[in-house]
């Protein structure tokens, strides 16, 4: 593909428009009549590190007895979509006349013709494209514009010298920032010294908004001394604060200078390395420095970076065109420089892409402006392939540690599941011995693991501890055990007896599978809600349990009471419903069914309350093995354990199990009606109507939705305060389902009610509880500090009493005689030690444990209170 003058070129998301004017290649069509405009869309491949072609486009022209010619080429947006897309103007030039056309590119390299126009003259001066897509230029020192929205050319009535900028402003829309004659009248609402500065200068800048066609003050811009010197503009950031327009731009001048300007005022000034620039643009890099590419007229170019100051940061001769763009997908820009070759017409042969940090791209012609002479970067190279090899070699060290301790992991997990397992069914579990534990790794080496249990024929004291915990439970603490499935999660239930559970607390269930597995923790992953019905079934909350507060760390200690809580880190949801109480563990369903048929283990883990001589309450870990369930594909593609909820006799049938089923798989939320001039019936009568509801015959306010559609199985319970205000309580299964029923509801409430999210929990409740939880907190911080100052006195009781030792006499009679110096100088050095000594203080491992444990208790309490409240 060969270039020509002509060609224009244009960088859109990453990639490189190549723009060109041709004729028809085949011979039928070889004739005057048609002229093709190409684009080719060039991306660069970073394992070539050339730019290969990814697709073209071809636009036909009529060109008979005419001449066409491409102006200019942008991006800008398209006001119908608000999409920015690349644009290209075209001049066909008559005899009579002279037709201007706008091309819009789309994303399948077709062009659409979104507007043209006819003058009798050539635009040559200041030409600009913007958001419209729209154009600007400058004739007879008068402004014109077109827009794709009226298709008709509009002048502005101002005169202007030049344009220097075309863009948009925050609250303006799009501006024009331009040069012209002073114009100094009687009266202006203008400090003196703006007017004696453009009298001056005989200039002045000013600022011309497209849309509203007013004028904006040109000092906000920079100073009028200005005007005659600068060629052209870049702003950079504009906003508005108190109704006051601030700005930041960069200016080039005729003097060869790059100025920095913050609201009017000049900044910083670079010199330029070459003359009569012509254009800036800036761009953002990777580490976030901004640069600015100044093009000049001889075809040279150079970055201006700007940290403390402007500096040029590079240089660069015979560049035919810098585009700015994220050429390789890093994420953020590059510069890409396309240098002028006579010996190469190819597209794209000669280039440079650069950030002036680590990406630097270049074909294989060297340029020496910009690149290191041989023997530099050969030793610099040299140098970077051993740094690189000694960061690849600990890498390597480094993967290789973290398998073996991934193995290591694996390995002491699933023995722990195994000696849970033998624990709860009151087997011996054997420990391996440290011979026994080995893995292989790497070129058939063995590593020995050190066992963690010491290899004797007693059990430890812990577990021979659990162990009798276990044995004291009662033989029948279990009424049932139950399950049901519920779309995609598999809800367990165990019924425990009255006397059983109101002697524990901290009550949860976990899932354990009984088959072997050596690849995968046989522990299974339980949801986590608390679920409470009254005895009189009158009214329903459930809870879920909070998720920490993002600034706490999680703490793992084995002797802590959350031990069982960090093994199963989403608790089983526990549910009091009137004289029984029953446990709930939910899990989803998929990964199970994936077994084909599985059977699993059911613990239930709590803390066992016992009563002291001084009528204060201690409590034990214990863990009971309720029973086992099976599973298979079968039994759910018989809905065997399928949830049933049908209507009878203007009743839902769903049993008690059923119903803790789906309360446990639904999330709930609780909303406030309130009505200022009518009473609520319409509630009551959109849940039995619309929305198709019966209530279940075991807890009548609580009803269940029946109608066809995303919202069945959607329970509901509507408790009225009085009959202007009301709580309505859902419990569906994700938030579309919510939207839709407040949906319908609202269309059926008259327009003076108002519906409000409820919090959970009452606001009273939580903010006595945050109280003590406050008071707790710091009483644990005050008990804490008192252990670390009794410990650092105890060990600093050896220096008290060597200072004991040394004579407590008077100072002049210890300065008298040499001994008494002596005896002064040992006394004031032990004084000096202990005084190091004690601000160098350091904690033992397990006190600075048991202190860490008891603040992150108190402080996740507080935080879990304060999460309710928010």
């Amino acid at each position: 593909m060969l270039l020509n003058e002509q060609d224009q070129f244009l960088s859109y998301n990453g990639e490189v428009l190549v723009f060109q004017l041709s004729k028809p290649k085949h011979a039928e069509e070889a004739d005057d009549k048609t002229m093709n405009l190409c684009v080719r869309r060039m991306v660069f491949n970073r394992d070539a590190k050339v730019f290969v072609q990814k697709s073209s486009g071809v636009f036909s022209m009529h060109a008979s007895h005419s001449k066409i010619e491409m102006i200019c080429c942008s991006c800008t947006t398209d006001c119908r979509t608000g999409i920015i897309l690349p644009c290209i103007f075209v001049k066909k030039k008559k005899r009579s006349n002279v037709k201007y056309f706008l091309l819009l590119l789309h994303s399948t390299n077709q062009f659409e013709p979104s507007f043209y126009f006819k003058l009798d003259y050539e635009l040559k001066e200041d030409i600009r494209l913007f958001a419209g897509p729209s154009v600007l230029w400058r004739h007879a020192n008068k402004l014109f514009y077109i827009s794709s929205n009226t298709c008709v050319v509009q002048s502005a009535p101002v005169q202007l010298s030049s344009v220097l900028w075309t863009g948009e402003i925050v609250g303006e829309g799009t501006v024009v920032l331009g040069v012209r004659t002073s114009c100094l009248p009687e009266t202006e609402d203008v400090d003196g010294f703006s007017i004696s500065d453009r009298a001056i200068w005989g200039t002045e800048f000013f600022g011309y908004t497209i849309q509203t066609q007013k004028m904006l003050t040109g000092t906000c811009f920079m100073p009028h001394a200005y005007s005659r010197v600068v060629s052209s503009v870049y702003i950079c950031k504009s906003e508005r604060l108190k109704k006051q327009l601030r700005i930041s731009l960069v200016a080039i001048t005729h003097k060869n200078q790059l100025i920095w300007f913050q609201n009017g005022v000049p900044k910083g000034v670079c010199e330029l390395p070459y003359e009569k620039p012509c254009s800036v643009k800036p761009a953002v890099t990777r580490r976030s420095d901004l640069l600015f590419v100044v093009s000049f007229e001889s075809g040279n170019s150079c970055v201006v970076q700007r940290r403390d100051s402007l500096q040029v940061a590079s240089k660069w001769q015979k560049v035919k065109c810098v585009l700015v763009d994220d050429f390789i997908g890093s994420g953020s820009e590059q510069l890409l420089l396309l240098f002028k070759d006579d010996s190469n017409t190819d597209v794209l042969s000669t280039f440079k892409i650069t950030d002036l940090g680590e990406v630097n791209y270049a074909s294989s012609i060297n340029y020496k402006h910009d690149v290191p002479t041989a023997e530099g970067l050969q030793e610099n190279g040299l140098l970077t392939v051993r740094a690189l090899e000694t960061r690849l070699q600990a890498g390597w060290t480094s993967v290789r540690e973290l398998e073996q301790h991934l193995g290591l992991q694996k390995r002491v997990i699933l023995e722990s599941c195994r000696a849970l397992i033998d624990l709860v069914e009151e087997r011996t579990h054997i420990l391996p011995s440290a011979k026994e534990v080995k893995c292989r790794i790497w070129a058939g080496s063995l590593l020995s693991l050190v066992s963690l249990w010491d290899d004797v024929e007693n059990p430890p004291h812990s577990l021979s501890k659990e162990t009798s915990l276990a044995s004291k439970v009662p033989e029948h603490f279990t009424e049932e055990l139950w399950q049901r499935v519920v779309e995609d999660s598999l809800v367990v239930g165990v019924k425990l007896t009255e006397s059983f559970y109101l002697s524990l607390r901290d009550v949860s269930l976990s899932l354990v599978m009984d088959q072997d597995f050596s690849s995968i923790s046989p522990i299974i992953k339980c949801q986590s809600k608390i679920i409470k019905l009254n005895k009189a079934f009158s009214a329903l909350t459930v809870s879920s349990n909070q998720i920490e507060p993002p600034p706490k760390k999680i703490k793992l200690d084995l002797h802590s009471k959350n031990y069982l809580k960090n093994m199963f880190p989403e608790r089983s949801s526990s549910i009091q419903l009137d004289g029984a109480k029953t446990v709930i563990a939910v899990t989803s369903l998929s990964p199970l069914l994936a077994f084909h048929r599985v059977c699993c283990v059911v613990l239930l883990h709590a803390r066992k309350q016992t009563h002291q001589n001084d009528s204060l309450q201690q409590s034990k870990k214990i863990s009971v093995l309720c029973g086992k369930i099976l599973l298979s594909l079968e039994d759910l593609s018989n809905g065997r354990y399928s949830v049933k909820m049908l209507r009878d006799n203007s009743y839902c049938t769903g049993s008690m199990e059923d119903i803790l089923a789906v309360l446990a798989v639904s999330v709930r939320f609780s909303f406030q009606i309130v009505s200022s001039d009518c009473s609520l019936t319409p509630v009551r009568s959109w849940l039995l109507g619309e929305m198709e509801c019966t209530p279940f015959r075991q807890c009548q306010d609580n009803i269940f939705c029946h109608k066809s559609g995303n919202v069945y199985g959607t329970i509901f319970n509507w408790t009225l305060k009085n009959p202007f205000e009301g709580v309505l309580t859902i419990f569906c299964r994700n938030l579309t389902v919510l939207f839709q029923c407040l949906h319908s509801l609202i269309r059926g409430l008259p327009p003076s009610c108002s519906v409000k999210l409820l919090r959970s929990g009452s606001k009273g409740v939580l903010t006595e509880q945050l109280a003590l939880a406050l008071e707790k907190e710091m009483l644990t911080l005050k008990n804490s500090l008192f252990l670390k100052e009794t410990e650092t006195e105890k060990s600093l009781t050896w220096g008290n009493e060597s200072s004991k030792k040394i004579n407590n006499a008077p100072l002049a009679s210890l300065l008298d005689t040499e001994e008494g110096i002596q005896q002064f100088r040992k006394k004031l050095q032990n004084e000096r030690e202990e005084s190091v000594r004690s601000m160098n203080q350091t904690m033992n491992g397990a006190l600075y444990q048991k202190i860490a444990l008891k603040i992150a208790e108190a402080q996740l309490s507080s935080d879990m209170i304060m999460c309710k409240l928010s």
